[in-house]
């Protein structure tokens, strides 16, 4: 069920049988010179309405920026103050509260928001309004991502870019996959912008000349829709779970 496609007699029929949201979160931001800047958002849209469209969850509009400051050197990339984007998610979440829903899945696929959905869920959780939690899809198969990829990237890379050539083809420039890959940076470890064991890096282009990771040529639009229903199974089993748990449960245990 889609929130805004729905008039009200039936949302209320909706909440008066069920407590379960789905709220998509991404961003819009710089995504290499072969993918939109609306991937994350895109991605994270995808899953959230598939996953509703198998379950008969409700599924709200999705919020487009996150935070993404550490992607501003390239053009067209928006970005949200981080306490702004943590209190706006919050007052969504608290508006859908007041209709009866106290369990929320944040279908995230940007992982500048992971930090800020994390504490919006702790806030809710501590004065017991509601259970929220994050969810990212590259998150849910590591292994199979590991193992379709050669060279993966946390950004821009042939995860995101297989997702995006099977949701949204048309969106993708498969003539700057080779640019994409050669400006980039191709090998990826977690030595990357560390010094003595700190993180001296802040932004992308420290790191990346083109903003993005990994090998995109690896990426196929047949690659992105086994890895789309794979995520979208643990997705629609995580919505399950936690429909089915005893509010009582999700709440924080007595202090020791």
């Amino acid at each position: 069920m889609y929130l805004p496609n729905e008039a009200w007699p039936d949302l209320q029929s909706y909440f008066e049988e069920e407590s379960l949201a789905l709220v998509p979160l991404g961003s819009t931001e710089q995504h290499g010179p072969h993918l939109p800047e609306g991937t994350d958002h895109l991605i994270a849209e995808g899953f959230a309405r598939e996953v509703a469209e198998r379950t008969g969850y409700l599924c709200t509009p999705t919020i487009t920026i996150g935070v993404s400051d550490h992607h501003l050197q390239f053009p067209g990339t928006a970005s949200a103050d981080p306490a702004a984007f943590r209190d706006y998610v919050e007052s969504i979440t608290r508006s859908l509260t007041t209709h009866g829903i106290d369990r929320v899945i944040y279908v995230n696929a940007h992982g500048g928001n992971v930090t800020h959905l994390r504490e919006v869920g702790r806030r809710l959780r501590n004065d017991e309004t509601a259970f929220a939690v994050e969810w990212m899809w590259d998150e849910s198969i590591p292994e199979r991502i590991d193992e379709t990829f050669e060279h993966n990237g946390p950004h821009g890379g042939p995860k995101e870019t297989a997702l995006i050539q099977h949701l949204h083809p048309d969106l993708v420039h498969e003539d700057r996959l080779e640019e994409a890959r050669d400006d980039g940076l191709v090998e990826v470890d977690e030595g990357i912008g560390r010094t003595h064991g700190s993180r001296t890096f802040y932004d992308s282009i420290d790191n990346s000349e083109n903003g993005v990771f990994g090998d995109q040529t690896d990426a196929s639009a047949e690659i992105g829709a086994e890895l789309f229903g794979a995520a979208s199974d643990e997705l629609e089993a995580l919505a399950m779970w936690l429909a089915d748990q005893e509010f009582s449960d999700l709440m924080p245990k007595e202090h020791v």
